[in-house]
């Protein structure tokens, strides 16, 4: 019972704490918590379960025996899987940002202003990364010990959680953009988000490609470019905010 609560706790107690830091960066018509929490949800469950099938069914159809030859210049960085890397660093980043991204779209009667796709982008991402945390969080734990699970949560809980959020809050600004608009921002948005998630999985698996310094020096570089991702979204909020404020 104590190592389910370890195990749930480390992988959503984080995301939830961010949650409240970027739905409380609005001060003006604050999204409902209700509508935040489905979208934490759904973040957490459906576009989880929907990534999982969709992955599958893209690798399924996808044949990766011509990307191999395209691709051979990764082989002499010592790449020891092409077929690995591309679905790290392509396959997961389109396949996730859309079903996160759709949980958004689902709510769009809810979306009134332009940082409401932020932060409802971010709710779905967080709650995808607390699910991702719980999975990578138990398997360290049961096949290495607390150690290694220790270590995984905590890079894990400022890396990756917050380039999820960041990378769905972009994509969701897409959508309250468009609506607000009336143009079409959904996509150019969306293809934002997938190379912001592409990128920062490439750095984060760069002990799959180098030896030496590179992989830590790589992986510092992926926790930075999260933390500056959520401290944009966080100031774009606060600055959409503050227009509204100086309308009324």
């Amino acid at each position: 019972m104590l190592i389910l609560i370890l195990l749930l706790g480390s992988a959503f107690i984080p995301s939830i704490l961010y949650l409240v830091w970027v739905r409380n960066s609005e001060k003006i018509g604050k999204m409902d918590w209700s509508k935040v929490i489905v979208l934490f949800v759904w973040g957490a469950v459906f576009a989880v379960i929907m990534a999982v099938i969709l992955s599958l069914l893209f690798i399924g159809v996808l044949s990766l025996e011509t990307l191999q030859e395209e691709y051979v210049f990764l082989q002499r960085l010592q790449d020891p899987t092409i077929r690995t890397l591309f679905i790290v660093c392509v396959v997961a980043p389109v396949v996730e940002e859309f079903t996160k991204v759709m949980g958004v779209v689902s709510f769009k009667s809810s979306i009134f202003e332009l940082e409401d796709g932020l932060v409802l982008g971010a709710a779905s991402g967080l709650g995808f990364a607390a699910t991702e945390n719980l999975l990578y969080g138990s398997s360290a734990y049961f096949q290495y010990g607390f150690q290694t699970f220790a270590v995984l949560i905590v890079v894990r809980s400022v890396a990756s959680t917050l380039l999820h959020g960041s990378a769905s809050a972009v994509a969701g600004y897409g959508i309250s953009k468009g609506l607000m608009s009336k143009k079409h921002y959904a996509v150019p948005y969306y293809l934002v988000a997938v190379v912001m998630h592409g990128a920062f999985n490439y750095l984060a698996s760069a002990g799959m490609l180098y030896d030496g310094d590179i992989p830590i020096i790589a992986l510092v570089a992926a926790v930075m470019f999260s933390l500056i991702s959520f401290k944009l979204v966080r100031g774009k909020i606060k600055e959409l905010d503050k227009k509204v404020t100086y309308r009324m």
